[in-house]
């Protein structure tokens, strides 16, 4: 898009929008949100990023290649589930931590660590194919 508005807004609606992924993700256990809807929105973000910018621009952002970022995921998803096989119960039964951090009780739970890997694989694989769209399309 060629719009001097949308090159200027799109970095910064972006950035927020990752923010927010991640507030869903952290509060998916307890209210609707989680992995998935979290991992949706940040791969909306890489794509407006995309479209606002270049898809080159977006790959020196994030580093990562997102194909990589969605095996990560996977990994740690199925990582979640065989933390339950050391405690003798099926495999991915939900398991939870407490720590204490300055008279603070932090719950830390194999659902979360799950969910997270569920955020990476669907960022990875949504950005993706966003982004090979968007190459096609400056291609043209």
């Amino acid at each position: 898009m060629s719009t001097v508005i949308f090159r200027t807004i799109g970095p910064i609606l972006a950035a927020i929008m990752v923010v927010f992924s991640v507030f869903v993700l952290l509060r998916g256990h307890n209210e609707p949100g989680g992995g998935f809807i979290g991992g949706l929105i940040a791969a909306s973000a890489v794509a407006i990023y995309g479209i606002a910018t270049s898809v080159k621009d977006v790959r020196k952002a994030i580093i990562v290649d997102p194909i990589t970022l969605a095996g990560f995921g996977v990994f740690i998803g199925a990582l979640a589930g065989l933390v339950s096989l050391g405690y003798e119960v099926p495999y991915l039964t939900g398991i939870w931590t407490f720590f204490t951090v300055n008279d603070t009780e932090i719950a830390i739970s194999t659902p979360l660590v799950f969910d997270i890997g569920v955020y990476f694989a669907v960022v990875g694989t949504i950005s993706c194919v966003a982004l090979a769209l968007e190459e096609d399309e400056e291609g043209k």
